[in-house]
């Protein structure tokens, strides 16, 4: 069970971003740019959401939650840093070689998942720091 705490959220993400990546030649409705839903606030202003907005407010959710999930202490803590790094790599390697994944949605969850990895390492590293202080 520990092992399956340790999957990053942005797993989730790569694949979502994947899915729409392969299915958008067939199925154009998966466009970043489909609009999904449109909110008209009091002062009368459109807003107008679309898939890639989504998924970036998706995105920092995940984020959140991933910082969060770096405060525990312990083997789990390791091995979720580790899947992060995968991840993050992963995400790097797609943006940088595949052409479909070149834009700019990719390119801010790449973002999202190096900060990520780096929140998580510092976040891990202050709190050791703290736990060693108090021995």
């Amino acid at each position: 069970m520990p092992l399956v705490k340790s999957i990053p959220l942005f797993t989730f993400m790569l694949a979502i971003l994947n899915g729409m990546i392969f299915a958008q030649p067939l199925h154009p409705e998966f466009s970043p740019d489909a609009k999904l839903l449109t909110v008209v606030l009091t002062s009368g202003a459109q807003l107008t959401f679309t898939l890639s907005d989504v998924l970036i407010l998706l995105g920092v959710a995940a984020l959140y939650i991933e910082i969060f999930k770096a405060t525990r202490s312990g083997t789990e803590s390791i091995v979720d840093h580790l899947f992060s790094m995968v991840v993050f790599v992963v995400f790097l390697v797609e943006f940088l070689i595949f052409k479909p994944a070149g834009t700019l949605l990719f390119l801010t969850m790449t973002v999202m998942s190096l900060l990520d990895v780096v929140a998580g390492f510092t976040v891990t590293i202050s709190t050791s720091r703290r736990d060693i202080g108090r021995s």
